[in-house]
């Protein structure tokens, strides 16, 4: 399974956790608001029933029993209003920001009103025998009840914030532990390579001594000189290579002449190259292996037979390279994983070319990667970005 499958799997598994730790929130929330509010119902009952007990009081009524039922309520807001919308009374009920009296009875009729349409309410007839003469105990949720509705909105988002940071860790600590990887594979294949690739150098050497007529030595000096450049690529990887004042141009053109003697005769290699010297500021070896990668790339999507065309370009502040090809192309959902450590379409491969090239482009030279246009099919194209050097300002002496 690769890498990216594997982060994926468990980014699906965190956000499905998440959701169900939301929905179970909620529905438990749900009920315990359901079963308060209606515990709330019934307090305000027993409150409008000791209002009831008050108003038809006698000198058999327990007045205390009463109006330490009444006085009992601490956190119900109530409001009571007569059949004519008149506050008659209230409690549990802030109206400090109210100027004066009038705004403070305006207030509390405009709420009782409000919980009036609202059905929050209990009607108390006074008088058996007139129907028109009824109080309405109007009641609001209390502090504790509100602060419990929205409990599991506020718990969702700690959960989602939790999740987000999960997965970010998750993806820092997993590309931390890749890098790491990287590195020590690049210093460790360099460091592997240098020995026999200076055995190789000497016995070159000899050889030509002893035939300097051969044709085929050159080409294995080419050969060993090759090695020798890779070797100090992968030297490099994990540190920072200094930038130099390069000809973009020259660069383009080892790697045209190294894929014309690599690849097959049906594969066409195509230069768009402007006129003049295109000066930027890179590493030549990195920045050439990057090139070689995606040619490499479109060799293998045209199934060795096909075309390759290297766009160099001046742009107002920046210069652009294109390498475009006629393979298979991408597939639109793969698009987004192409760069990704792991990532491959190939039997064979590691999928780690591409996540290098992205590495020596975007942190080495602090250019810009992508893929600009891709159709399955037609082809590929590739686009780099890399920032024309500062011009320095001729001053006079």
């Amino acid at each position: 399974m690769q890498w990216t499958d594997q982060i994926r799997r468990v980014k699906i598994i965190l956000v499905l956790a998440a959701v169900v730790i939301a929905v179970v929130s909620l529905v438990v929330s749900h009920i315990l608001i359901r079963d308060l509010a209606g515990e709330e119902r019934g307090k305000m009952e027993v409150w409008a029933e000791a209002m009831r007990t008050l108003n038809h009081a006698d000198e058999n009524t327990d007045i205390n029993l009463v109006l330490r039922v009444i006085n009992s309520n601490n956190t119900i807001p109530v409001v009571v209003l007569d059949p004519h919308g008149h506050v008659q009374a209230y409690r549990n009920i802030e109206i400090e920001h109210c100027k004066n009296s009038a705004d403070s009875t305006a207030f509390l009729n405009d709420l009782g009103k409000q919980l009036l349409a609202a059905n929050r309410n209990i009607r108390i007839t006074l008088d058996d025998d007139r129907s028109n003469d009824y109080i309405d105990v109007c009641y609001d949720d209390s502090l504790m009840l509100r602060r419990l509705a929205s409990y599991p909105y506020i718990q969702l988002g700690v959960v989602m914030l939790f999740v987000v940071i999960a997965i970010f860790a998750l993806l820092t600590s997993k590309r931390a532990e890749q890098n790491k990887v990287w590195v020590g594979l690049s210093k460790e294949t360099a460091h592997q390579l240098g020995t026999p690739i200076s055995s190789l150098m000497a016995w070159v050497e000899i050889l030509r001594e002893t035939y300097p007529d051969d044709e085929l030595i050159p080409e294995m000096e080419n050969d060993v000189q090759r090695l020798q450049l890779i070797a100090d690529r992968f030297s490099k990887i994990g540190s920072l290579p200094e930038p130099v004042d390069t000809d973009l141009k020259e660069v383009m053109q080892h790697v045209v002449d190294y894929m014309d003697r690599r690849t097959s005769k049906r594969v066409q290699m195509i230069r768009r190259f402007p006129e003049g010297e295109v000066r930027v500021r890179i590493n030549a070896s990195l920045f050439e292996w990057v090139i070689e990668n995606l040619c490499k790339n479109a060799v293998d999507a045209m199934g060795g037979e096909g075309t390759i065309t290297i766009t160099v370009a001046q742009e107002a502040n920046k210069t652009v390279v294109e390498v475009s090809d006629t393979g298979k192309g991408i597939r639109k959902k793969d698009l987004r994983n192409v760069f990704r450590p792991g990532f491959t379409t190939k039997k064979r491969g590691w999928g780690l070319g591409l996540s290098l090239a992205k590495r020596i482009v975007e942190e080495y030279h602090k250019g810009r990667i992508w893929v600009k246009h891709s159709e399955v099919g037609i082809g590929t194209t590739f686009r780099v970005e890399l920032k024309k050097p500062l011009r320095k300002s001729k001053t006079l002496l």
